[in-house]
């Protein structure tokens, strides 16, 4: 936190000082104290000339967004990606090799997969300007003795401002009147309520965060309720809100896990596309071949090994899940953030408005004669129901009920206009409960220690009964009960006047929880996901609402700001895998807690809605921001909006993102397997002299095959509604597992010795027919089919997920025969691929044959089904046998 000092600038022959104010000092100096260090008139203002001088120093009342790099450094840097680069060098070397098909295929994938993530990178690195968007443009400022009507920007600190209802505040001020002031601090705070203010100091020892600080109003602030004048004492980037601002101009946007992945794949890629080369080049030499034409052919067999078809395949993927989320609800900014869903285990959620409706609900009533009432419903509206020993009643009906809530709707100045509040919260929860109560008339309200001291009866099913001492106890053990459960207490009594009251009972408030939200969470956290919630309010609602939706146990644990304060990062690691609930955390904590759990190898995400998440929503993995309640700035800088601020949709998003990924191993897999196949196969016949068993147009198919529509299909393969029960991917697994490169090599050995035994099979006379090559040539083509069959999923039978499930696939693969079928068939074809045809028995002992891949493919899922099985029986029965010991 800042404190207060002196700074100065020269003016002319004078040096004048020109002061600035923390927020945290000006609230503990008296207010003559503060317009005496700011040269300050409170009545007055100041002079023109003096804001002229004072804003030449401190600047305009505005965020300076630094320039940023030009639009084309942005699309370059994009090349930056080690498999772009890989493929870059792919395509100089097509060119140089004259093989100019292949360089403009290659570059043409490029450009494609540049140009989309540029564009998208583009919509979503806003969040700076937005922020400007929460500064009103005007506001009312007292110079040379009149109220001006000026903009907002011009202020400058020591400007007197004058406030009413409505207003958002136009900068940090040291309020010097208020009448009846209520301040909404919730996109600042996070704190539910309105802050009620004063102009009296705080005292230094109660001077802890922002919400402690009742004689300052916060720029972008709103006014509730009641007026008041303040002085200006921090403008722009040094208010309160500009701390928000270089929090989040200095945190950058960490890596996806995705992004880390494609980077590990391209890095290996290269590597193995240099040992083909060598070991290609060094048994060349050794069979006394030139060394030049054994690079050349090396060079031209990595290059067809790198998947330029696997970052269309990666961004097109993720477009169409960013478009399925959209159905759900949900807005993706950052297209490898789909995918990073899937790899999420924590969820840092803060409460109000996400976790919570952000609309004061009466949950509970306590009656003087000890009758307690439950209150169903959510929110300022009248869809709910009082129910009193499970049964719905009405106020006529219980006397006891029907006066404390017409005592709530006497003491009351808010209204409800179609379901929308106008006033204070906690009024409108009581108003509420009177929709829901349908009484006639209503009387008083307020704390319970001060309501207490002005009865002398208690009603009793409608008769008065003298308060005695046995009875302020009862009261008093009643209240604590509620306020310990979280409920914002209030007492509530009538009588003809104060002193003579008669006491009616307690009510308790609280932000209750969305609806579903419950489900969700508990879902997410049996799938091996950790949800915490981190807030500004207090730790009793804060843990009475964290308990609510099954978050916190008897074993979580809670800690403060102020706890998080005296950590580092290192020791708040260690402890916050126990920690369930943050409260009373300011943005600073918030960005604190992120790096500490990504400090641990955990994927973050982190939910929101005020302009308090802004810093921690760009820090996390995972920026999800509401979209109904949530601010500009919060939505600008989040990866992901939920448009209904359904925290279900989280839920969905984890689905797709898990979905996503398993897709791309789907593609990898098959792409791989048949590079690798072919490469084996051409590599085999070079260096062991053989005559080659594809043509050049052959090898062509073979590879827009690879590349093509039944490759590329794979992407589009609906999402396992059993994915959301398996845990987080570990974010340093390779996409290349071990159980990964097992099925690649074997689908890649099976193709090869099919495919050789084919040819070997027809070259019986040791000539060359089209015959013999037409056989060979399908019979890759088939494996290739079958193949991209049982690539469809890595852990499920084609049974188990239905042949037909993915009609694209069906109609690819469909595609690709049917075009085989024309190349062995179709005469003009057949010249150009140098093909025969093939009788019935040649294509059903193919397919026969082609079938085997699938069929092995099958077999090791299966086992590898059976293996995981025994080892969760084994597991559940230690973990058993534990219990037991125990």
């Amino acid at each position: 936190m800042k404190v207060a000092h002196l700074q100065k600038i020269p003016d002319g022959d004078n040096e004048t000082m020109i002061p600035v104010l923390s927020s945290k000092k000006a609230s503990e100096l008296p207010v003559d104290e503060v317009a005496s260090i700011l040269q300050a008139n409170l009545q007055n203002g100041l002079k023109n000339c003096e804001v002229c001088h004072r804003r030449a120093f401190h600047g305009w009342n505005e965020f300076d967004i630094s320039e940023d790099e030009p639009l084309w450094k942005k699309y370059i840097s994009q090349f930056k990606n080690p498999l772009i680069m890989l493929l870059l060098a792919s395509a100089v070397i097509s060119v140089v090799m004259h093989q100019f098909d292949d360089a403009v295929s290659i570059t043409v994938a490029i450009l494609i997969v540049v140009t989309v993530a540029f564009v998208q990178e583009y919509r979503s690195e806003k969040s700076l300007e937005e922020l400007s968007k929460l500064v009103p443009p005007e506001c009312h400022c007292v110079r040379e003795g009149r109220v001006e009507h000026t903009l907002a920007r011009d202020l400058v600190p020591g400007d007197t401002v004058c406030l009413s209802v409505g207003d958002r505040v136009p900068a940090d001020l040291r309020l010097f009147e208020a009448v009846d002031l209520s301040i909404d601090e919730s996109s600042l705070t996070g704190e539910t309520a309105p802050c009620s203010k004063s102009t009296a100091p705080q005292p230094a020892a109660t001077n802890g965060d922002l919400t402690s600080r009742s004689n300052i109003a916060f720029m972008g602030t709103l006014v509730r309720c009641g007026k008041a004048k303040g002085i200006v004492i921090g403008t722009g980037e040094n208010s309160e809100f500009g701390e928000v601002f270089k929090m989040m101009q200095a945190e950058e946007a960490p890596k996806t896990p995705l992004q880390k992945s494609m980077d590990l794949l391209g890095k290996q890629l290269s590597l193995y596309s240099f040992g083909i080369i060598g070991v290609i080049m060094l048994v060349g030499w050794l069979q006394g071949k030139h060394i030049l034409d054994m690079f050349t052919i090396g060079v031209s067999l990595a290059v067809a090994a790198i998947p330029e078809g696997l970052p269309i395949v990666v961004t097109v993927t993720l477009a169409l899940g960013v478009m399925r989320m959209v159905k759900k609800r949900a807005i993706v900014k950052k297209l490898p953030i789909v995918e990073t869903l899937g790899c999420c285990n924590v969820i840092c959620s803060d409460k109000t408005g996400t976790l919570t409706k952000n609309e004061m609900t009466v949950t509970h009533i306590f009656t003087s004669d000890g009758q307690h009432a439950e209150v169903t419903g959510v929110g300022y509206n009248r869809f709910g129901e009082v129910m009193l020993d499970g049964e719905v009643i009405h106020g006529y009906n219980n006397p006891s009920i029907s006066k404390i809530v017409e005592a709530g709707c006497v003491c009351n100045d808010a209204l409800i206009r179609n379901n929308t509040l106008m006033g204070k919260p906690t009024e409108g929860a009581l108003i509420a409960l009177a929709m829901k109560d349908k009484p006639e008339v209503c009387f008083m309200k307020g704390a319970y220690e001060q309501v207490i001291r002005y009865c002398t009866s208690y009603n009793c099913k409608g008769q008065t009964l003298p308060l005695v001492q046995q009875q302020r106890e009862k009261y008093q053990q009643e209240k604590t009960s509620m306020g310990s459960a979280g409920l914002r207490v209030l007492a509530l009594a009538s009588g003809p006047e104060l002193g003579q009251l008669t006491f009616l009972g307690l009510v308790g408030i609280i932000d209750p929880p969305r609806t579903g939200v419950k489900e969700a969470v508990t879902t997410l956290i049996t799938s091996g996901v950790a949800i915490k919630m981190v807030t500004g309010d207090s730790q009793e609602t804060a843990v009475a609402i964290a308990s609510r939706l099954g978050l916190y146990s008897k074993n979580s644990q809670a800690i403060s700001g102020e706890e998080i304060d005296d950590l580092d990062i290192q020791q708040l690691s260690q402890i916050t895998p126990k920690v369930a609930v943050f409260y009373r955390a300011s943005p600073r904590h918030k960005l604190k807690i992120i790096k500490s759990l990504q400090n641990n190898g955990a994927v973050v995400a982190m939910t929101g809605d005020g302009v308090n998440d802004a810093v921690a929503l760009k820090a996390a993995d995972i920026g999800v921001a509401m979209g109904q309640t949530g601010t500009d700035v919060c939505k600008e800088a989040a990866d992901m909006i939920l448009v209904d601020d359904d925290f279900q949709t989280i839920m969905s998003a984890i689905e797709e993102g898990k979905g996503i990924y398993n897709n791309i191993k789907n593609f990898v897999r098959f792409q791989l397997s048949t590079s690798i196949a072919a490469l084996t196969l051409i590599s085999l016949a070079t260096l062991m002299n053989f005559p080659n068993p594809l043509n050049a147009m052959q090898i062509l198919w073979i590879n827009i095959i690879m590349d093509g529509p039944p490759a590329q299909s794979l992407g589009v393969e609906p999402v396992d509604k059993d994915v959301i029960r398996k845990p987080p991917r570990n974010l340093k697994d390779s996409i290349l597992t071990k159980s990964l490169i097992v099925k690649i090599l074997v689908s890649s050995i099976i193709i090869v010795c099919g495919t050789l035994f084919v040819f070997w099979r027809e070259l019986r006379d040791n000539v060359i027919t089209p015959r013999d090559t037409t056989m060979t040539f399908t019979c890759f083509v088939f494996f290739d089919m079958f193949n991209a069959l049982s690539s469809r999923s890595q852990a499920k039978s084609v049974f188990e997920i239905g042949l037909c499930s993915n009609k694209m696939f069906c109609y690819a693969v469909l595609g690709s025969i049917m075009g085989q079928l024309l190349v062995i068939y179709f005469p003009p074809l057949q010249k150009v691929f140098q093909t025969e045809s093939l009788s019935v028995l040649d294509l059903l002992f193919l397919v026969g044959l082609t079938s085997s891949v699938c069929i092995v493919t099958e077999l090791i899922k299966k086992f590898e089904r059976s293996k995981e099985k025994i080892q969760k029986r084994g597991s559940s029965s230690s973990s058993t046998s534990s219990f037991l010991d125990v």
